[in-house]
């Protein structure tokens, strides 16, 4: 079996990468990605692309077919990946996630792939505080990144069928210790606080539910879909992905890595706008259709494992959240450096495209 992991440069894909080689070791496992984020390495003990048989560098936007020859199945990864990235980059954040997205899965099934798995998100259902949101509950983007998810889940159930399936994973917010860690996550966020400062402020008035799944449950899931039977559900599925205890507010989350670790104080800004980005899920469809890969990780676990892996780094920096730990920072100094376009196109790629 051949996968294509795209975006397997970022925080999730080295997880992918080794629940894949761990579940499939006779699988051809190829990355594909376009390396804003290949040196954003955090304390790990080798590079976690060694996993693979094979590492192209490539803008998910210029795809071919030629590369997409032989591809069985396709877990794609490659995305904007929050909110703050996609309010700056919104035009690019369109291109990308959405209509890229769309070609790519078109080129996978004339191409022959069987399946496409695609990293969805339940920020599609926006503010949603009266009850735990279901698939068929409406959707409500209120983000340029939400509202990607939204048009390119619309575009993948027209897709899907004659032998293509297509699955998308409406994951919870991501948390947990990466090889290529971020802190632009709320849970990452406060442990990294606490860690530094002993202090964790929280941006919001605390309020706001979130629901959370660790980077290697999210592996574990994505592994599941690539071998899905389409008997169960169809040749087209779109499932909320995470566990139904993980559902807490802001506060809470600040709270309980407040018990982990010692000494830490937590302020909330009374001050803050409400924020809208508030909702429930209910994950029973997940655990009705994949009973062996629902998620394994508890909070105290992700936290300890965060905790842990900060400290080895000598992390100490109180002013991370204008570091390269956050995402947005690492593009806004590429395009600083002159690196990327507007469009967030490396700038020799672009020259070379019309120099051709």
């Amino acid at each position: 079996m051949k996968i294509l992991i795209t975006g397997n440069l970022g925080y999730v894909g080295p997880s992918v990468v080794q629940q894949l080689r761990s579940s499939r070791p006779d699988a051809e496992l190829v990355g594909l990605d376009t390396g804003y984020f290949a040196t954003c390495l955090t304390n790990a003990p080798f590079l976690p692309e060694c996993r693979l048989d094979t590492q192209h560098y490539a803008d998910v936007r210029t795809v071919t077919g030629d590369l997409l020859q032989g591809v069985d199945a396709v877990v794609h990864l490659a995305a904007i990946s929050n909110d703050p990235m996609g309010n700056t980059f919104e035009a690019a954040t369109l291109d990308i996630n959405y209509r890229a997205s769309l070609d790519l899965a078109r080129k996978a099934k004339a191409c022959g792939a069987r399946s496409f798995v695609f990293a969805s998100s339940c920020s599609m259902y926006g503010l949603a505080e009266d009850a735990p949101r279901v698939e068929e509950s409406p959707l409500n983007p209120l983000t340029a990144y939400a509202r990607s998810k939204v048009l390119t889940e619309e575009g993948l159930r027209q897709i899907a069928g004659n032998g293509f399936q297509v699955t998308s994973l409406r994951f919870a917010t991501a948390c947990g210790m990466s090889d290529r860690l971020r802190l632009d996550l709320v849970l990452n966020d406060f442990v990294a606080c606490a860690v530094a400062s002993r202090r964790i402020t929280i941006l919001s008035d605390g309020t706001p539910w979130r629901p959370l799944i660790h980077v290697k449950d999210m592996a574990r899931a994505l592994d599941w879909a690539v071998g899905r039977d389409p008997g169960e559900a169809g040749p087209f599925l779109a499932v909320n992905v995470g566990s139904n205890a993980w559902n807490y507010r802001v506060r809470e989350l600040a709270d309980a890595v407040a018990a982990a670790i010692p000494d830490v104080a937590v302020s909330v800004n009374k001050a803050a706008q409400p924020d809208k980005r508030s909702y429930r899920v209910n994950f029973d469809r997940f655990a009705a259709l994949a009973p062996g890969h629902t998620p394994r990780v508890d909070l105290g676990t992700a936290v300890r494992e965060l905790k842990e892996g900060l400290e080895a780094m000598n992390f100490r920096d109180a002013d991370f959240r204008d570091s390269r730990l956050m995402r947005l920072k690492v593009l806004a100094d590429l395009r600083a450096r002159g690196a990327l376009t507007d469009r967030l196109e490396w700038v020799w790629k672009q020259r070379a495209a019309h120099t051709s």
